[in-house]
């Protein structure tokens, strides 16, 4: 889309008119096909549901050249396409329909991910260069190196220190902001970094703890605060172990707010009659909270735990841009592009799995609580 803009911008003004004109015209088309053709019941118009099952999801890889958004796109339009296309029928040919409307989002999903992910599985195993099976080798390199053990105990400390700082803060937010005088401003700015890429979070936070030298004016704001107070300036993301904890600041800033959206929501879902029967039996606000609120809101909190510790798993940006992994500050994710990058495809492969690995069991354990979920109601 960028390339469509960029391309569109050297063009003469005159050009440029047509051209808007046209993709106008085409997002209208769009628009009108999806509320006047796509819900008429018939075999032709089964046929060109099927026919923008499969291109729309082509044109967008080709457009925005992402297969995530290309998958995403196509799982949509297969389900509602199925949907519409299903009761159009009445239910003849179910299964034909389901395989035939989800055919092109299982396709991209194998290409670009069930694929990619033997492909990765199988390296991790090879060498390098991906001609000689090795076995555990990598992996045993992996577990054997001091600095590999301490990075996968830096990703250990994130997984630990981000979900549940970030779930207490935002549910304390939740909590007090909830119906007080203000409240949607007071929301808005606690959830505007989730709207800020982790690069963009990280820049701002990489100014934040810049030191200089003390004969010099401080730029970064932390500094500045530490020499007004009689201090000397510290280079906070240079101070090994402590730099690891001031980098995780980053990420429970930037999902701080995520976590008080959810829960908020969910707060306001809790049924006022258990909080005033509660309140009729002489329980103060604690207790309330504790035995009424926080069982009501479980499965969010159990939602918003795991989302937010897969995020920490896979923590690559804030890294990657803050210190490069330098001072003993790297984790699996940071590690496996550098890996790559120095052409150690099978090492890097290893971090990989060994990432993979990590995530499946809280992916299960989500799976399976929103299963019981459902089951209770």
């Amino acid at each position: 889309m960028s390339a469509f803009f960029s391309w569109l911008a050297q063009l003469p003004p005159l050009a440029q008119v047509p051209i808007i004109i046209v993709a106008f015209g085409i997002v209208i088309a769009a628009i009108l096909f999806f509320v006047e053709i796509a819900p008429r019941s018939g075999t032709i118009y089964t046929v060109i549901r099927l026919a923008v099952c499969v291109l729309a999801p082509v044109v967008l890889l080709l457009v925005g050249n992402s297969y995530t958004w290309a998958i995403i796109a196509a799982g949509v339009l297969g389900l509602g396409f199925f949907y519409i296309d299903y009761r159009g029928r009445k239910g003849a040919g179910y299964l034909f329909q389901l395989v035939g409307f989800l055919a092109p989002a299982i396709l991209l999903l194998t290409i670009g991910l069930v694929i990619p992910t033997i492909q990765t599985t199988v390296q991790a195993f090879m060498s390098a260069r991906g001609d000689r099976f090795v076995g555990l080798e990598n992996f045993v390199w992996v577990f054997t190196q001091p600095d590999n053990v301490r990075i996968i105990i830096n990703t250990i400390i994130w997984v630990l220190i981000v979900p549940v700082v970030s779930t207490i803060a935002g549910l304390a937010y939740a909590v007090f902001i909830d119906k007080s005088r203000g409240e949607k401003y007071f929301k808005t700015l606690v959830f505007l970094p989730v709207a800020i890429s982790f690069v963009g979070a990280s820049i701002i936070w990489r100014f934040v703890y810049t030191a200089r030298p003390a004969e010099q004016e401080q730029i970064g704001l932390l500094n500045q605060l530490v020499v007004w107070f009689g201090g000397q300036p510290v280079d906070f993301i240079s101070e090994s172990p402590w730099n690891t904890f001031f980098l995780i600041v980053v990420l429970i800033w930037a999902q701080t707010g995520f976590a008080m959206v959810v829960l908020s929501a969910a707060i306001k879902g809790v049924p006022v009659e258990q909080m005033e029967a509660a309140e009729l039996d002489g329980t103060n606000a604690w207790q309330r909270f504790r035995n009424v609120t926080v069982p009501g809101i479980r499965s969010a909190l159990i939602v918003v735990l795991t989302t937010i510790s897969i995020v920490s798993l896979k923590v690559f940006d804030i890294v990657r841009t803050m210190t490069g992994g330098a001072n003993d500050t790297s984790v699996v994710a940071n590690e496996m592009y550098t890996q790559f990058k120095n052409f150690e495809l099978g090492r890097s492969a290893a971090f990989a799995v060994i990432l993979f690995v990590l995530v499946v069991p809280i992916v299960v354990y989500n799976a399976r609580q929103i299963k019981k979920q459902r089951e209770i109601r």
